[in-house]
């Protein structure tokens, strides 16, 4: 007598609907990052080396060793490494006094909020917040010269310049450096401090061999992250000095909105020499935020 064996049929859905449900939760962002950041980067990259018939030519990156776009870059880089190293070296004493320096908890809290606004506030807003204090007629700039006699623009300070272009970047540097390095400065463990301090070591002896090492990663990391900020921002500077600072993202935008200065193509390849300037510096910035995660695991 002879049994026929039937096949076994899978009771699991073909479709995992929670695998389906996760996707659909992440599509928006999906199709956001395609829309307005990878589509617009290939456009421009494939503008870069294009002729306004569509011809491929590389006269345009040529174009962008021309002095004056030699110099645009170079002021931006100033400009970007500047305001980076402010922000990051006055970012890392606040994060460092609300972390580990003993201040009340509230203090900690204020400054987490405040930074989480001024990084955030920057273009138009900013800029006539810094001209209505320390442009030619602003408040402090009246206060010291009508009551303690000190005149800010006679020392040659101006606010439509490098340096104060600097001091205005600097504005949402700052608060950002705080919101990065926070997390950083929380995951220094007690007990690396406890073990240095059993074994004799002083407070700077700590700092030197033991906490800035670790933190090293974290801190070249967000100063890098803080120079591309710097460097693709517009709004603020072309507000505050119109064109009268020949910065990078000033020229960009001459080039393709249309007036004599008009070269759509050429303006694709000064955006794709900012993109590739950000890119190396976020892509450095990724690396080394990974080395700082395990040395703190």
């Amino acid at each position: 007598m002879s049994t026929v064996s039937t096949p076994m049929v899978s009771s699991a859905p073909l479709i995992n609907k929670d695998r389906v449900i996760d996707w659909l939760g992440i599509a928006p962002f999906l199709i956001f990052s395609l829309l307005f950041l990878i589509i617009p980067t290939l456009y421009l990259v494939a503008g870069a080396f294009l002729t306004p018939e569509g011809d491929f030519t590389l006269k345009n990156i040529g174009d962008l060793f021309t002095p004056s776009i030699i110099s645009a870059y170079w002021i931006s880089i100033r400009v970007s490494v500047a305001s980076a190293l402010g922000g990051a070296l006055i970012g890392f004493f606040l994060a460092w006094a609300v972390v580990l320096g003993g201040l009340p908890s509230w203090v900690r809290s204020t400054l987490l909020t405040f930074s989480g606004v001024a990084s955030n506030f920057a273009g138009v807003p900013l800029a006539f917040a810094f001209l209505a204090t320390l442009g030619r007629t602003g408040l402090v700039t009246v206060l010291l010269r009508d009551y303690f006699g000190f005149n800010l623009y006679g020392t040659g300070f101006n606010l439509l310049s490098f340096f104060g272009l600097t001091i205005t970047y600097m504005y949402f540097q700052i608060p950002l450096m705080v919101l990065i390095l926070t997390p950083a400065l929380d995951g220094m463990k007690k007990e690396w401090r406890e073990a240095s301090e059993i074994l004799g070591a002083t407070n700077r002896q700590y700092w030197t061999m033991v906490a800035l090492p670790i933190l090293w990663p974290s801190l070249l990391g967000t100063a890098l992250l803080l120079f591309a900020n710097a460097f693709g921002a517009i709004a603020t500077a072309f507000a505050l000095t119109g064109s009268s600072l020949n910065i990078v993202p000033i020229l960009l935008y001459a080039q393709i909105r249309g007036d004599v200065l008009h070269n759509a193509n050429l303006g694709y390849a000064i955006a794709f020499g900012m993109i590739v300037i950000t890119g190396v510096s976020n892509i450095l910035y990724l690396m080394l935020r990974m080395r700082a995660e395990r040395w703190q695991k």
